[in-house]
């Protein structure tokens, strides 16, 4: 149990301290007891007392300045480590490529020297002709088939109602449920010769043409263009007889319009020479050459005048 002195003084020591948060002043007679209790304090902080403190100050403050110490590299085991990355890095790769030529990377078939049969996997039958290539999908046949042909080929389409076949060459595409038809592609010109079925042609910036049977689309080698002929083979079986079913261009200059029109119908068409690079978009179905040309004065702001098979548009 505490004695009633060491009481006292915790008691002083709380009054103080209450002094001290609340602000009130604190009198002489309780300075005087403060003084007198710092100066006896003070000397018993001798040099004894003074080293030790400084000691434990240091002691404690060392671990905050130790240096680290540089352990000698291991280079054998670090040899040892990477010589193992390495190997299991090439394993990866090696593994990942034999994966995707497994079964990721589409199947290619070329036909360099003459014509190549490709059989798929839905029974469909591709002849490449020379210089052609095909791309077939590891996914073939899926919900839609879908290759990628350069060149030239005929396509015997298995028949399918739930799922089409696409074909993507360059710059177009045919679509078909199930089909023989040919594409060709040389240099700008592009064609879908339909012999049985039924196709729809996609070409940018014009409509989507559906083809029947002995009919033909073509881009005539004009960017944004497309037609769609009639092939009839004549009685004589001598040859075919041609007939320009419907012609659409779009954004295509006058000058190029004008030169599809002339060896298609035989004719010829007479125009002012600033009329040559005017953008044409028009859409002919079913028209003959007279109403066509018609239209395409109207649309130059120009009277067209016929004579014989010679058509002059002016103003």
């Amino acid at each position: 149990m505490k004695s009633q002195k060491n009481k006292n003084t915790a008691a002083f020591v709380f009054k103080l301290w209450q002094r001290e948060v609340s602000g009130e002043k604190i009198s002489e007679k309780e300075n005087e007891i403060l003084n007198q209790w710092k100066t006896r304090t003070e000397k018993n902080l001798d040099r004894v007392h003074m080293k030790e403190s400084r000691e434990r100050v240091l002691s404690a403050l060392e671990l905050y300045f130790i240096k680290p110490v540089k352990e000698a590299p291991i280079y054998p085991l670090k040899k040892y480590i990477y010589t193992a990355a390495a190997a299991i890095i090439l394993l990866l790769s090696v593994g990942g490529i034999l994966t995707y030529t497994t079964f990721f990377k589409p199947d290619t078939y070329t036909s360099d020297s003459g014509n190549r049969k490709v059989y798929l996997a839905d029974g469909s039958v591709v002849t490449l002709l020379k210089g052609a290539e095909l791309t077939v999908d590891k996914s073939f046949p899926a919900s839609t088939r879908i290759v990628n042909l350069k060149g030239d080929a005929v396509f015997s389409v298995a028949k399918s109602k739930k799922h089409p076949f696409i074909v993507h060459a360059d710059g177009f595409s045919t679509r078909v449920l199930g089909t023989v038809f040919k594409i060709s592609q040389s240099g700008k010109d592009k064609s879908v010769q339909l012999y049985e079925g039924k196709v729809a042609v996609s070409y940018a910036g014009t409509p989507v043409s559906y083809l029947k049977p002995n009919q033909k689309w073509t881009n005539f080698g004009v960017a944004q263009t497309a037609a769609v002929i009639s092939l009839n083979p004549e009685k004589n079986n001598s040859g075919q007889k041609t007939e320009l079913l419907s012609l659409s261009f779009s954004d295509v200059s006058f000058k190029e319009v004008a030169e599809i029109m002339q060896e298609h119908y035989k004719i010829k068409i007479m125009y002012p020479k600033e009329s040559a690079e005017k953008k044409i978009t028009a859409d002919f179905t079913g028209g003959t050459a007279d109403e066509n040309m018609e239209a395409l004065a109207f649309i130059l702001g120009l009277e067209v005048h016929k004579e014989n098979q010679i058509y002059t548009l002016k103003k």
